[in-house]
């Protein structure tokens, strides 16, 4: 059993810099224990909180956070072409699309969730 913790929101500065968003994730498919061996090659992972579609991976420190951005961005896991950058740095097409009427709550997701469920609710219309 891993012994990896879920928390990935704390809103210390090293922690922050230290943190691995996950877009485009297959979470029917991918499990914690998967997301774990996946990026504990690039380093010691902390915590990682999973959600319908992305994951946050919290690294001990910054190095290893980027190394994993730099090796795994780009890389399929299940069908799915992964979406992996720092949450301190969000990737420039991704700008712009942060709700502008929240409340600063220090929860990153606010952020990644508008950018993932964006293109995917034009995909679930098309279906229906």
């Amino acid at each position: 059993m891993s012994k990896v913790g879920n928390q990935t929101n704390s809103n210390d500065p090293q922690a922050v810099n230290s943190r691995v968003f996950v877009g485009n994730l297959n979470t029917y498919q991918v499990s914690k224990e998967d997301v774990e061996r996946i990026f504990k090659r690039f380093g010691r992972v902390a915590a990682i909180s999973m959600h319908k579609g992305y994951a946050f991976v919290q690294y001990t420190n910054p190095y290893d956070a980027r190394n994993a951005v730099v090796g795994e961005d780009g890389s399929v896991v299940c069908g799915q072409t992964l979406d992996v950058n720092m949450v301190a740095e969000p990737k420039t097409h991704q700008t712009g699309r942060k709700r502008q009427n929240l409340t600063n709550t220090g929860n990153d997701w606010d952020y990644y969730y508008d950018s993932y469920s964006v293109g995917h609710q034009r995909d679930r219309k098309s279906v229906v």
